[in-house]
């Protein structure tokens, strides 16, 4: 199954944080799952880390390369993706979020998410 993961989940996820759900966690390392970060949570994250909200034991580059290499998909950011955000009311403010959404939508993936507002858009939640 692929699992479409939030910024936070990924870094949870990665980083072994116990603020990961157990439900999330073994849906991330059943057999056959495929974890997907989309291009916008790579964006995301290089935004916070040039505000100093987020740090990486190394760049990011090689930080997202060496995960790709180890099994994670990129979901780049597709015009349908960008062109739903006009459709979405408006539960949740985060531009991030809102992309994320619409990806999940259109791709027809689970997100794996702490965000109980991607709910109210009628995505798959696994958390």
């Amino acid at each position: 199954m692929r699992l479409l993961l939030d910024t936070h989940a990924f870094l949870w996820f990665v980083a072994g944080d116990k603020r990961l759900s157990p439900s999330a966690q073994r849906a991330m390392e059943r057999a056959g799952a495929e974890l997907v970060l989309s291009a916008a949570s790579v964006w995301e994250m290089a935004i916070k880390l040039r505000l100093g909200r987020l740090s990486l034991p190394e760049p990011l580059e090689i930080y997202i390369a060496e995960k790709m290499q180890a099994g994670l998909q990129l979901l780049p950011v597709e015009w349908e993706h960008a062109a739903r955000v006009a459709t979405l009311p408006l539960h949740h403010r985060d531009p991030f979020d809102r992309l994320l959404v619409c990806q999940a939508l259109v791709e027809k993936l689970p997100v794996v998410t702490a965000d109980a507002m991607f709910h109210a858009y009628g995505a798959q939640v696994i958390w």
